[in-house]
């Protein structure tokens, strides 16, 4: 497991980078969840931690592409290809992502 930030390092509405590889962006929405995808838009190279969060879905800040934070599924174009999704752990107030073979959320 990757150890992303303490849950109080990462208020709602907000989202942290974790670098690679691979990049993978954390968020957390305005309700309390923890989502974990791939960092990089499928459309175009650009950080979806960047991008903007609405519910469970973030908006691309190059050319709004929308990601559904709990599938990685884009809604929309110009992006067609899904990221990936990662599970998130919270242990003890602090954020892991599972990122190794086998541990991939979807």
């Amino acid at each position: 497991m990757i150890r992303a930030c303490t849950v109080d390092e990462l208020p709602p509405g907000e989202a942290v980078r974790l670098p690679g590889p691979p990049a993978i962006a954390v968020f957390h929405t305005e309700d309390g969840q923890l989502h974990a995808i791939g960092d990089t838009c499928t459309h175009q190279d650009a950080s979806l931690a960047d991008g903007w969060l609405e519910g469970c879905f973030v908006e691309c800040p190059l050319h709004a592409a929308r990601f559904d934070l709990r599938t990685g599924a884009p809604t929309g174009l110009p992006a067609k290809d899904p990221v990936p999704t990662y599970a998130v752990v919270v242990d003890e107030g602090v954020i892991y992502v599972r990122n190794a073979a086998g541990e991939d959320a979807a």
